[in-house]
């Protein structure tokens, strides 16, 4: 087992750079010199997106990822995160999400970022929970990789709105902070850096992440980095979501 006295000298060294990453990222925003590359649906995205993975112990992980996503003619501020991802046993068990340009719309004296962190255990941090309205299916998904099969699971859930936003971390606090019902992307794609640290924070709240077939993911060297059967995430009410799922979307996506 974890020592709680490591991990949270580890959660705090995480805390640290991950506000020291945010700094990074809006001075590389203001010098207008980002590295942008062109992809499909001109979405542009960081040539830099960096990941590291640094073992502790051998049984703990810390798994992180910076990364700046901007879109069509302008830059989608919000969705941009800093991940910090701690496993411990294959297990995510704390994470830091930094969010650099949280309150940018609030003006140009406002104070920019925020920082939200959690630990299974003691719970989460950096903002006000909140549940989704009650009797609504509000959908969040992938804003620039979509197909045919992540509209066709949407569907199936019977959503009263769908929301489309980029970033894993981004659309887990969308659904902590009461935006949306459940995350659903019936697609590979993400890949282990992108949900460790918001399966942490979600967990630490009584939340669920999984696979489309329910399978919870493993962080560990072994492991592939690529979560090839989509992603499942809610707040609350995970069985309606998972029991909505179509048979077609699941043979489909190979774990």
């Amino acid at each position: 087992m974890a020592s709680p006295t490591l991990l949270m000298r580890v959660v705090a060294s995480a805390y640290s750079v991950a506000e020291k990453a945010a700094t990074i990222v809006r001075n590389v925003m203001a010098t207008g010199d980002l590295g942008i590359v062109e992809k499909v649906f001109l979405l542009l995205c960081s040539s830099s997106t960096s990941f590291i993975k640094i073992r502790v112990k051998p049984e703990i992980t810390i798994i992180c990822v910076k990364f700046l996503i901007c879109c069509k003619l302008v830059c989608l501020l919000d969705h941009v995160t800093v991940l910090i991802g701690i496993a411990y046993g294959g297990k995510a068990i704390a994470g830091v999400i930094n969010q650099p340009y949280y309150n940018y719309e609030a003006g140009a004296n406002a104070t920019l970022g925020r920082t939200i962190w959690g630990v299974l255990g003691l719970g989460a941090f950096g903002f006000q929970l909140t549940e989704a309205p009650a009797g609504k299916h509000i959908i969040v998904t992938t804003r620039s990789h979509s197909s045919a099969l992540v509209n066709d699971c949407i569907s199936a859930m019977n959503p009263d709105n769908v929301i489309r936003v980029g970033g894993a971390g981004n659309k887990i606090i969308q659904l902590i902070e009461g935006k949306a019902s459940a995350y659903v992307y019936a697609s590979p794609g993400c890949k282990k850096w992108d949900t460790c640290a918001p399966e942490a924070i979600l967990h630490a709240v009584g939340g669920k992440i999984t696979d489309i077939h329910g399978n919870s993911f493993q962080y560990n060297k072994e492991v592939k980095h690529m979560n090839s059967a989509g992603v499942l995430a809610t707040l609350r009410n995970y069985d309606y979501y998972a029991s909505r799922i179509p048979s077609t979307v699941k043979q489909s996506l190979v774990p």
